[in-house]
């Protein structure tokens, strides 16, 4: 089948992204002469220099042209990291110099965060990221705003890619596809509601999460580690910022929950959030076609997904 984007149209993509950026921050009143990409991937991540401001501007979508929904996340974001800074928590910041909102130009929706600079020779420790993984729940039980049950789940998207996913042969098997529709069956009644999740997984406390593996986001800054990226905040159990990770990193998390006055991982609610992570990757696979360099490390999440328990051994 056709219709994968090519190296011109990725590199279009983000030369279009970067150019919103800098159109978007000059009318903000930075001064930007040498603009600078840091990260491109499912995002452009760009340096406004020499202001103190990094744009990140999200490219790979599910459905690009639904920029409100894209925006509303992007506020929850905004919202929660600057409530978090105001806490002294360490993350990446929203920038002073930009007001905290998001931003549209060119098509693209985009936000401005302070510039970190980065100890480029950090080793990334992620025993020691996923102890502190616990320090940032303990900060987040404390915030005060709305958040969506789950949305980091993202259910729309996976019900959506799994019937997508039926006219596209080459990007996954039939046998695949099956089994990622029958393990949805059971898990998505407790992916979209609230009481029937507390019905399923009893005494499991719901608060704000990262939404999107804190252990693996947090940014090595010179004076010090920061976490970051919050584009999934959401309301949840903790579980869900361990999905994943395995019995090392659960442990050390533990020892910061008991450290922090928490609870320990629940193995239920893992086995229920490791599923659900594993159909997100299958559903992730609709947007190879706009990312192909993302199949090099969905592929071998999917691998490990056919070794593990039907639905996370939680269909019962």
């Amino acid at each position: 089948m056709s219709g994968f984007a090519t190296h011109q149209d990725t590199a279009r993509r983000t030369s279009a992204a970067v150019d919103a950026a800098v159109t978007a921050g000059r009318e903000h009143g930075l001064t930007v002469t040498d603009a600078r990409v840091l990260h491109d991937l499912f995002s452009v991540v760009v340096h406004l220099a020499p202001a103190p401001v990094v744009a990140r501007i999200p490219t790979v979508l599910p459905d690009p042209d639904d920029l409100p929904a894209l925006a509303r996340r992007q506020r929850a974001e905004l919202d929660v990291t600057r409530w978090l800074a105001d806490q002294g928590t360490p993350v990446i910041p929203p920038s002073p110099l930009v007001p905290p909102e998001p931003v549209q130009r060119g098509g693209f929706s985009m936000t401005f965060w302070q510039f970190v600079e980065e100890d480029a020779d950090a080793v990334p420790d992620y025993a020691a990221n996923s102890e502190s993984v616990a320090d940032l729940h303990a900060a987040l039980r404390g915030y005060p705003g709305r958040l969506s049950f789950l949305s980091a789940a993202e259910p729309d998207f996976v019900a959506g890619s799994l019937e997508r996913l039926g006219r596209r042969p080459d990007l996954i098997g039939a046998a695949d596809l099956d089994r990622a529709r029958r393990e949805w069956a059971v898990l998505e009644p407790w992916v979209r509601s609230r009481a029937a999740f507390e019905a399923r997984f009893p005494g499991i406390g719901l608060q704000p999460v990262h939404g999107d593996s804190p252990a693996a986001n947090v940014f090595p800054g010179a004076a010090g580690d920061r976490h970051a990226d919050f584009e999934l905040v959401t309301l949840g159990p903790v579980e869900w910022d361990m999905a994943a990770l395995g019995p090392d990193l659960e442990a050390a998390y533990n020892r910061g929950a008991r450290r922090n006055g928490l609870r320990e991982l629940d193995a239920d609610v893992l086995g229920f959030v490791n599923a659900v992570g594993m159909l997100r990757v299958v559903a992730y696979l609709t947007l190879v076609p706009q990312l192909p360099s993302a199949a090099d490390f969905l592929r071998p999440a999917l691998d490990h997904w056919r070794t593990t328990p039907f639905a996370g051994g939680v269909a019962r």
